[in-house]
């Protein structure tokens, strides 16, 4: 038996089991920014979501807790499947390192990472994509915008929760200083 053949029913929370623990403990999450890449490896373009929320349409990144007994490289790719499409052919290596960490508070300005529902702790990865994506779930729209394009700074300030920052923080990542 593999980890990903493991029942994760038993580690699912109900909504209030979920909301107590947000209360108590940090949760651990992981954010994703998918890209394209040419031949070379040289990122061709990057992938944005357009998700509403609170009223409000903002695009975002792949982003979504770990669940227990799941390894972060699995979270990574169940996200990208998830937001981007079965068929997005993530290119995640067998140890993958995180660019940066984001711990999102619900306090504002502790960090530039906020998250009103929680204290949280994401392990932000760049990720290529080689295969067909189309949004999923509740994402609206997802643009594939050129390196520049997604480094221009009045995009990164529309960014809510903080993403603008972890993309702007990726872009420098990937030698496409903002």
């Amino acid at each position: 038996m593999t980890p990903l053949d493991l029942e994760r029913s038993e580690s699912w929370l109900t909504r209030e089991e979920l909301d107590a623990a947000r209360e108590r403990l940090p949760i651990l999450y992981v954010d994703a920014v998918p890209v394209r890449v040419d031949e070379r490896g040289a990122v061709t373009t990057v992938g944005l979501l357009l998700r509403a929320s609170d009223g409000a349409i903002n695009r975002e990144l792949v982003s979504g807790r770990v669940l227990y007994h799941e390894r972060v490289r699995d979270a990574v790719i169940r996200h990208l499947e998830k937001d981007l499409g079965p068929m997005c052919l993530p290119q995640v290596p067998a140890s993958p390192q995180p660019f940066t960490v984001a711990e999102y508070f619900p306090t504002p300005g502790v960090t530039p990472y906020h998250d009103p529902r929680q204290h949280a702790v994401a392990l932000a990865f760049v990720v290529p994509v080689a295969g067909d994506c189309q949004p999923q779930q509740d994402a609206l729209d997802l643009a594939w915008l050129t390196p520049q394009e997604a480094s221009d700074p009045a995009l990164l300030r529309e960014m809510d929760g903080g993403h603008g920052a972890l993309l702007r923080q990726a872009m420098a990542h990937l030698g496409h200083a903002v």
